[in-house]
């Protein structure tokens, strides 16, 4: 359990790839030190000089629902602050990667997966992966920035006030996600794309990384930060706990 990082069988010098794995059980709601665990697993991977790719994948029934809602439940406010933190830097190592990330989606893409999977390079999703922000449900709010990377602008307020998920076959059909494979194929595909992008020059790789960050609309880290003030701004007013305190209940 926890945050582990490997490479393909035939090694990572030769292949160039670090794969990332996030593996919490039940459904991989992280801790908040599990935020900063993966935030540095990514950074490190990232500077591996002999790494060209490295893809961000997880265990289980799906990529990632969030943050742990029963951490911050128990903690309060202290937690909600780490929460908001760690998932400030995980989001900002996945996009600040010195090389491409890709990110292997199966199953939900809830909350901070959205992050994750909206600030990677390429998305390879499971047939059964859906993609969604919870937030209005959860007492929070958050990630509109990273969802807003993956579906037009409209889409993305109807999903956001809903609390509505979009299916890997939509956001493949906005152009977001690069493919839609079986779950059994997931990993393999996700593998696939990434020995084709580490089989160009890691120099180059890591420029074109840095170039293409530097030609983005919008400050992603900047957005989002600005987006965790008003859920810090829930919470103090109460509206955040008194929804948030609705999780788990009613068959949620």
């Amino acid at each position: 359990m926890g945050v582990s990082t490997s490479s393909p069988e035939m090694g990572l010098e030769k292949s160039g790839i670090a794969v990332v794995t996030v593996d919490f059980p039940p459904v991989n709601a992280l801790p908040v030190d599990g935020w900063f665990a993966l935030a540095d697993a990514v950074r490190t991977a990232g500077r591996a000089p002999e790494v060209r790719c490295v893809v961000l994948a997880a265990e289980g029934r799906g990529f990632n629902a969030g943050v742990d809602i029963k951490e911050i439940q128990a903690r309060g406010q202290g937690a909600l602050v780490g929460a908001n933190r760690g998932c400030f830097a995980a989001f900002s190592a996945v996009y600040e990667c010195e090389v491409p990330v890709v990110a292997a989606v199966q199953g939900f893409c809830l909350g901070g997966g959205i992050g994750l999977a909206g600030n990677a390079d390429v998305i390879v999703a499971s047939e059964d992966a859906s993609f969604g922000l919870p937030e209005l449900d959860r007492g929070a709010l958050g990630a509109a920035t990273h969802l807003a990377r993956l579906v037009p602008q409209h889409l993305m307020r109807a999903l956001y006030y809903t609390s509505r998920t979009a299916s890997a076959a939509e956001l493949h059909a906005h152009g977001s996600v690069w493919r839609v494979v079986p779950r059994a194929d997931l990993r393999a595909a996700a593998l696939d794309l990434a020995r084709e992008i580490a089989a160009k020059d890691g120099e180059l790789l890591r420029l074109a990384k840095a170039a293409i960050n530097g030609i983005d609309p919008v400050d992603v880290r900047r957005s989002y930060r600005f987006e965790q003030g008003f859920t810090f701004e829930a919470s103090v007013s109460g509206v955040g706990d008194r929804v948030r305190d609705t999780f788990g209940k009613d068959g949620d």
